[in-house]
């Protein structure tokens, strides 16, 4: 076993020349014993970290109109928040809970015993999160093999559950059972494919649980967007029986529009700080480490994480606002086909019921696909400064000749931290449970807010670890498409780590040909 505070990747271990010595290894890093031949590099085929513009953009603001566009919606959402809080408190709304004089607060807003078991979850998700991390760095190769034949099972069961006969009888049902059937087909057999590729998700997923260790800033990054996200969540609002409508408006026409304009501040605002989390530390800790190597070699930057956040919310800022407003788009548009069909089923109307389903499916599908091409080009953008064009361009070059490679190696990382969050989340949501059984919120009198709290603590949990996972995420991404861009980099900064990584994935010796 690896010792966890050893620099597997550093000076002592993977970095060296080619003409030096051959450090030593330590499971599960072993050596390959019979390493695979690939193309060699001297020293004439290194590039300069700056290449291209790399780290050093040009000083100018790119897609300035999303940049104003977001700058504008961010402002009034601001002020429609700083209303509703204002007229929140008004009416009581903070009384009641854990040192609270025996106030129980209102019966129907939030109170203080909801802030304390909100505080209380957070806290507990994230050391729930960080102990999961743990074991997978411990046991990388046996949870993602684990969490694989899972998610296989999920899926089959899920297809079963669907048949009809057994729980859906409409003619939506069907359709759900059909779709359902395909994708557990598809994984069964897809799982052979995805086992061979394991060693190489396994070791990138432990190079890159490395290299965060040694950059805290990593996880200063996550909790930060948690916390400015999770900021955007509790966000008190008009609703008719709320104290809060004795001194405020609140018709049906008024309900509609703000919590139209809620929810897409909310989406789009949420999707922009998680996206230039992504930026800063694909731009800073992880691309630094690929092109400069680590800090103990003195050329990576002083600052690597501050200063891609500066290129990140300045520069970048109207790029990674633009892809953002994309799916945002398609998010609502999924929202209001859910919402269709909601209203059909409960008219009875099959066939508009399953209509509206294949719809919110397919526009699903392409909000899925639209994230994920979004992630390699926000990499794009925070290493090279590109417009999002531009970088959209790249990415299709990039995908076009290894995007299956980076599918099925993203596809395992990310079920094997995605389990990791239901389990975390399902934890979190217990937590709740007992609080309200033992503190009796005057709110929750008769029991009918347990479901929606325990459900709201589940999401919470989910959201911890699954920011915790996206830093992580985010690493592995970074450093496939510097392999896939210049593998000579790592080739001659850390030969011993690029043979084992060409022994799993022949094709890294073949850079993507630059259009």
């Amino acid at each position: 076993m690896a010792n966890w505070d050893g620099d597997q990747w550093g000076a002592q271990r993977g970095y060296q020349t080619i003409t030096g010595p051959n450090p030593g290894y330590s499971q599960p890093y072993a050596e390959p014993i019979n390493p695979p031949a690939y193309q060699t590099y001297d020293q004439g085929d290194a590039k300069s970290p700056y290449e291209g513009g790399r780290f050093q953009p040009k000083k100018r603001v790119n897609d300035p109109v999303f940049l104003v566009l977001f700058i504008l919606q961010l402002l009034g959402y601001a002020a429609l928040s700083g209303i509703a809080i204002h007229g929140w408190i008004k009416v009581g709304g903070l009384s009641g809970g854990i040192g609270g004089g025996g106030e129980t607060g209102s019966s129907v807003t939030l109170n203080w015993h909801t802030v304390y078991l909100l505080l209380l979850v957070t806290a507990a998700g994230l050391l729930l999160s960080a102990v999961y991390l743990m074991l997978v760095r411990a046991f990388t190769h046996a949870i993602m093999h684990i969490t694989l034949v899972l998610a296989i099972a999920a899926n089959m069961y899920v297809t079963v559950h669907n048949l009809p006969g057994t729980h859906f009888t409409c003619m939506h049902g069907i359709a759900a059972a059909i779709i359902f059937t395909v994708i557990a087909a598809f994984s069964v057999l897809a799982y052979f494919g995805f086992r061979s590729r394991i060693p190489l998700a396994s070791l990138l997923l432990q190079v890159v649980m490395d290299i965060s260790k040694h950059h805290p800033s990593i996880y200063f990054v996550a909790f930060s967007a948690l916390f400015l996200q999770a900021a955007l969540s509790v966000y008190g609002t008009w609703t008719p029986g709320n104290p809060g409508c004795g001194t405020t408006s609140c018709s049906s026409g008024k309900v509609a529009g703000l919590l139209f304009y809620s929810v897409f501040s909310y989406l789009w605002t949420s999707q922009v700080i998680g996206n230039v989390a992504l930026a800063t530390l694909a731009g800073g800790p992880y691309g630094c480490w690929y092109y400069f190597g680590p800090r103990d070699l003195g050329q990576m930057p002083k600052h690597p994480t501050l200063s891609a956040f500066a290129r990140a919310s300045t520069l970048s800022l109207g790029s990674i606002a633009f892809g953002s407003l994309i799916v945002t788009i398609l998010e609502l548009i999924r929202l209001l086909l859910n919402a269709a069909r909601n209203n059909a089923s409960q008219e009875g109307s099959p066939i508009e019921a399953c209509l509206a389903c294949c719809a919110e499916l397919f526009v699903s599908c392409i909000e899925a696909l639209v994230q994920y091409f979004n992630r390699y080009a926000y990499i794009e953008i925070a290493l090279y400064g590109k417009p999002y064009l531009k970088a959209a361009k790249d990415t299709y070059n990039l995908f076009r000749d290894r995007g299956i490679d980076a599918l099925v190696n993203d596809s395992l990382v990310g079920t094997t931290l995605m389990f990791g969050a239901y389990i975390v989340g399902l934890l979190c949501s217990l937590f709740a449970y007992l609080y309200l059984k033992f503190t009796h919120p005057s709110y929750n009198a008769q029991g009918q807010y347990t479901a929606p709290v325990v459900l709201f603590a589940f999401l919470i949990g989910l959201q911890c670890s699954l920011t915790l996972s996206s830093a992580i995420e985010a690493g592995v991404s970074t450093i496939f498409v510097g392999l896939g861009q210049d593998p000579q980099v790592l080739a001659m900064r850390a030969p011993p780590l690029f043979a084992m990584i060409a022994e799993r994935y022949p094709r890294v010796v073949q850079g993507v040909p630059r259009v």
